[in-house]
């Protein structure tokens, strides 16, 4: 997820000071990935690059230079977690620290412009050196880049030295995270889940003609669909995917699965209900024509499998599982071809 850069601008509208702290290498066992972050200022921290001493030895790094107000405005923290931090882990970790200023607004909202596109884009924070002032720069992603991709096999390695400009820069991915989920239902498990996958990493569409059933605020990474016609949400959604129909209106339920159906780029598709609407509903679409294997690909009931209970909330926690679980299984088919390209050379 990429809320590190709302957070950052909202900091730089209120002109509050702040650090952004980024885990830019990572050598063995550590608390989180390379392209961790946390955003700290003088009395608040946001995200997370783990917890434990780590993150209270870097937000008390952050606040120091704050204090000070002196030096460079990036530079980088080499941290060993056993001996010197005294976390199990016992690998190193490299932080890179950069302190934002009004000028940064420029590559944060070149960022955020930047995730508009399916392929998302390029950060390059240059640390500068004998010769060579400090820079950040926002550009589209290329073929090289795909190397320091969050699946690629230097994936615990954003931080390397420039061979032309003789200077440690770090470079990263940064892309719009391939789950897109789109809920069909504002109701009561409707708003339970998107209060979870508001949390996590993905986009969503929810989708309802009940206006007034949708809070004041949602998440950044949700946006609200309130249209009469939710068939046209699933012809506009982008392939591979995720829907949940969970409405209030059965008939309305089988409307969606018929349309939902006819698409054949579909990475999950889950339907609210039990065993016994499960059988009515392939009974129908039996009767419809509509073939078996098809029909098969639906999920209900929906969640993963082990968590019961029919409450909102846990209904919400067993989907999201079942939707991470779908989103790990992608990552890793998706990094087996470049992991089986990197030992062969």
């Amino acid at each position: 997820m990429h809320a590190w850069i709302d957070q950052a601008l909202w900091c730089l509208d209120r002109q509050q000071a702040a650090v952004l702290v980024t885990v830019a290498w990572v050598q063995g066992s550590a608390p989180r990935e390379a392209g961790a972050k946390l955003l700290v200022s003088a009395g608040h921290q946001w995200l997370t690059i783990g917890g434990g001493h780590l993150e209270w030895k870097a937000a008390e790094f952050a606040r120091a230079r704050l204090r000070a107000d002196d030096g460079s405005d990036r530079w980088i923290e080499a941290l060993p977690l056993g001996p010197a931090l005294g976390q199990c882990c016992g690998g190193m970790v490299h932080l890179l620290f950069e302190r934002l200023q009004e000028s940064d607004r420029t590559w944060l909202d070149a960022l955020r412009a930047g995730l508009q596109s399916p392929a998302g884009c390029m950060r390059e924070v240059g640390l500068g050196g004998q010769g060579v002032a400090p820079w950040v720069r926002v550009s589209a992603l290329d073929a090289a880049a795909e190397d320091f991709s969050a699946t690629g096999p230097d994936a615990d390695r954003l931080l390397r030295p420039d061979p032309v400009l003789g200077c440690l820069t770090l470079r990263e991915a940064v892309r719009p995270d391939p789950l897109h989920v789109v809920i069909f239902g504002a109701g009561h498990v409707g708003q339970a889940l998107v209060h979870i996958l508001g949390t996590l990493p993905c986009q969503v569409t929810w989708v309802d003609a009940r206006d007034d059933l949708f809070p004041d605020v949602v998440p950044a990474n949700v946006s609200i669909e309130a249209t009469d016609t939710p068939e046209a949400v699933i012809d506009e959604a982008p392939p591979e995917s995720c829907f949940l129909i969970m409405t209030h209106d059965h008939a309305l339920d089988q409307r969606l699965c018929e349309q939902l159906l006819r698409r054949d780029d579909v990475a999950y598709f889950g339907l609210i209900g039990s065993q016994t609407k499960r059988r009515k509903f392939e009974h129908r679409f039996r009767a419809r024509g509509i073939a078996p294997e098809r029909v098969a690909r639906i999920v209900c009931p929906i969640g993963e499998p082990g968590i019961e209970g029919k409450q909102p909330a846990v209904i919400a926690v067993a989907v999201a599982a079942q939707l991470l679980r779908l989103r790990s299984e992608r990552e890793r088919q998706s990094a087996a071809p470049v992991r089986a390209e990197a030992h062969a050379h």
